[in-house]
């Protein structure tokens, strides 16, 4: 059971709503030089066509600032109003107060309380910052990173606790500096003047377990919204389970309001994986639905047969095709469930449960598949033209129960 959202404050970005029961926000970050305009732009309408609701982009000197200007503006003379988020380590404040229209441009703000400068000249650049957000009236996402942490703070906090008798190991007086990090960070904000609907806070780790534990304590703390995801998740597989596995158990508890996954580039994989896989995560949980979910046989002895496996990818690919039309004229078929199961063992039980599923005998290429809608028998076709024979009939029920003049 999907326990209820924690209740935070809400944060516009844009057009879009962050925390307050809005649903959750997917995004992205690029990882062209953002100089490379040409290539920046086609990798942000890369990730917005995958799905993402937000495209953060590296600004690192002046060079990607003037860059990030062009490219902010370009997008908005085509008509894309997908928010855009200025990543700033180290000189933000440099920058946003070198180039106003950027500041103006940019939709949010992202800043690492750990590397915005030391001492004094932390607090001088911090508050540079917030006061060009509150000028401009524009959120800002205080992002606290493992990697990245005040090592002044750990070891205040360090040097702190040592001298208590309930002594705590270094790894909780790392946690605790990371969440003082982002709590001090944000009051600190507040004082100097930007509005709590303004603030959206992340603490982020490498580590699936410190990322748990950390957002559950911040959780208990404060009321703004928070943006999750793993620092470095890792490529392939392992990246992609253990950014699943820490976003699943953060969401089911209610935390979190905005994801991103970070994997690490793999060649000829496009960087709109990580998009992907923050939308399966989303629909998995039954936060979200984006497209219908296809449940599909593992295959085993019994399923001599292939035509399941080919099938899958077929139905797969023919609704990713037809989403976009799909969804205008058919609202609700990104709810609909469709199965294709190889076997008689589960095949008809899995079937009916779906709205829409077929059961292969299994057994050989021989043989009637059995077709249901809504636990009822629809149809038994021949394994000939398999195929055609299905995505009719898919085609045909979509039609049927999403129509809009139904």
């Amino acid at each position: 059971m999907i326990k209820n959202r924690r209740h935070t404050l809400s944060v516009k970005i844009g057009n879009i709503f962050v925390g307050r029961g809005h649903p959750i926000v997917i995004q992205s970050m690029t990882n062209t030089p953002t100089e490379n305009i040409p290539a920046t732009i086609k990798q942000i309408k890369e990730l917005i066509r995958a799905g993402s609701e937000m495209v953060r982009i590296t600004i690192k000197d002046a060079k990607a600032a003037e860059a990030a200007i062009i490219i902010i503006q370009k997008l908005r003379q085509q008509k894309i109003p997908t928010p855009m988020i200025g990543d700033f380590h180290y000189n933000g404040h440099i920058l946003l107060q070198q180039f106003p229209l950027l500041a103006q441009l940019l939709d949010k703000y992202r800043i690492n309380p750990g590397n915005v400068g030391k001492g004094h000249q932390r607090e001088d650049n911090f508050s540079s910052i917030i006061k060009i957000a509150i000028k401009y009236n524009k959120p800002v996402r205080i992002g606290v990173n493992g990697g990245s942490l005040d090592e002044e703070l750990f070891l205040k906090l360090k040097k702190k606790y040592s001298k208590k008798k309930n002594f705590k190991d270094l790894k909780s007086i790392w946690h605790e500096a990371l969440i003082e990090s982002a709590l001090q960070s944000a009051q600190y904000a507040e004082k100097l003047g930007l509005a709590q609907n303004k603030i959206i806070l992340s603490v982020k780790t490498s580590d699936l377990q410190d990322l748990i534990t950390v957002n559950e304590k911040l959780a208990k703390r404060c009321l703004y919204p928070f943006h999750l995801g793993l620092t470095e998740a890792g490529s392939g597989v392992e990246g992609i389970s253990a950014s699943a596995s820490a976003l699943g158990i953060l969401l089911q508890q209610g935390i979190g309001d905005t994801i991103r996954v970070s994997l690490t580039p793999q060649p000829k994989v496009s960087r709109a994986r990580e998009v992907e896989v923050c939308r399966a995560v989303v629909q998995s949980l039954g936060f979200r639905h984006f497209s219908p979910k296809v449940t599909s046989c593992p295959g085993c002895g019994r399923t001599k047969s292939d035509k399941f496996i080919s099938l899958t990818e077929n139905v797969k690919f023919y609704i990713k095709k037809n989403m976009p039309k799909w969804q205008k004229k058919f609202p609700g078929v990104e709810k609909m469930r469709v199965a294709i199961m190889g076997c008689i063992v589960n095949g008809p039980g899995e079937s009916k449960h779906a709205d829409i599923g077929i059961s292969l005998p299994g057994s050989s290429d021989k043989g009637e598949a059995l077709v249901f809608t809504k636990g009822t028998l629809l149809a038994q076709i021949q394994q000939k033209n398999l195929k055609k024979q299905f995505l009719r009939l898919l085609e045909k029920y979509i039609k049927k129960t999403f129509s809009n003049e139904n």
